[in-house]
């Protein structure tokens, strides 16, 4: 991410007290459960692994990981199961509270929301979140300039829904349908595009992958949450097969860890262990920033009540 200051001692900072919201996973859906009593026709199955480091660098970690898995059928069938990586930014610590307040912030939006199409009540918690991140860092002196990027899959019955802002990143590791049984293992798709100022570039053809690499401007991001009243985010749609594997990740990963290794290191191994091995890898090429991992893997898709 991008290099901020140095931080305060602790005694210097005058908000050392602030704490962020509460937050109260059996309270997320309380008020939105649905009258008519829904219930999902398909449920995905999922395993899940989350690990978030340090690195080889920084002294506190400015990422931040959360997963919600409701077992309420109503819940289930509006809304499914959600998991986000978002990746803070700002000096005395204000990163790690812009994405603490974010993932919060938008977790409980999309749960609480009344909008009937989930993609569309995951871009309003995304503002709902923007919006109280921006508020914060007007208001509280050390607290300007402070953001994060925030990346969500919403696993809802047979759909993924991954919505998106800043460069955190969501892969889909998926064996094609047409692949021989002594094919190659599956690949790592990249489903988000990097809102980055070299991965613009790259687009737009005036860098090169290699170039964009070494550039020195490959930290700064152009599009995140908490620093603009408003935002536009990348929404991205697309139907659940059995034996998915999704990787959210900070760039800490993308970093050091190529998609070739990401998934070879995920295919065929159960979350947690492709997490730990993972970071590791990204720490062993030097860790130069927060690495987090968060891999969800779907074995299967069953019938609600089966």
């Amino acid at each position: 991410m991008t290099e901020m200051a140095p931080e305060a001692p602790l005694d210097e900072r005058p908000d050392q007290d602030e704490i962020t919201a509460r937050f109260a996973r059996h309270e997320l859906v309380l008020g939105w459960r649905r009258a008519s009593g829904a219930t999902p026709s398909i449920v995905p199955v999922t395993r899940v692994g989350l690990k978030s480091d340090l690195g080889c660098v920084r002294e506190n970690n400015e990422d931040k990981a959360e997963f919600y898995e409701p077992d309420d059928p109503a819940t289930l069938a509006e809304r499914g199961s959600l998991y986000m990586v978002a990746d803070g930014m700002g000096g005395h610590a204000a990163g790690q509270i812009a994405s603490e307040l974010a993932v919060k912030r938008a977790l409980a939006g999309y749960y609480g929301s009344q909008e009937a199409d989930e993609a569309e009540a995951l871009v309003a918690a995304f503002r709902s979140a923007n919006e109280h991140v921006f508020q914060v860092a007007s208001s509280i002196p050390g607290r300007s300039g402070m953001g994060t990027t925030l990346t969500t899959l919403a696993l809802v019955q047979d759909r993924a829904v991954v919505v998106h802002i800043g460069d955190s990143r969501a892969y889909l590791v998926r064996r094609p349908a047409d692949a021989q049984s002594d094919a190659p293992d599956a690949r790592a798709d990249q489903i988000t595009e990097d809102h980055s100022w070299v991965a613009e570039q790259v687009r737009l053809g005036a860098l090169t992958l290699e170039e964009a690499e070494r550039s020195p401007y490959r930290n700064i991001i152009t599009r995140c949450i908490g620093t603009q009243p408003e935002i536009e985010v990348d929404v991205f749609c697309v139907s659940t097969q059995a034996d998915d594997t999704w990787v959210l990740c900070s760039d800490g990963l993308t970093g050091h860890v190529t998609d070739t290794e990401i998934a070879e290191t995920v295919h065929g191994q159960a979350p947690g262990e492709a997490c730990r091995q993972l970071v590791e890898l990204a720490c062993a090429r030097g860790g130069s920033d927060n690495i987090t991992v968060l891999i969800v893997h779907v074995p299967c898709l069953r019938p609600f009540g089966g």
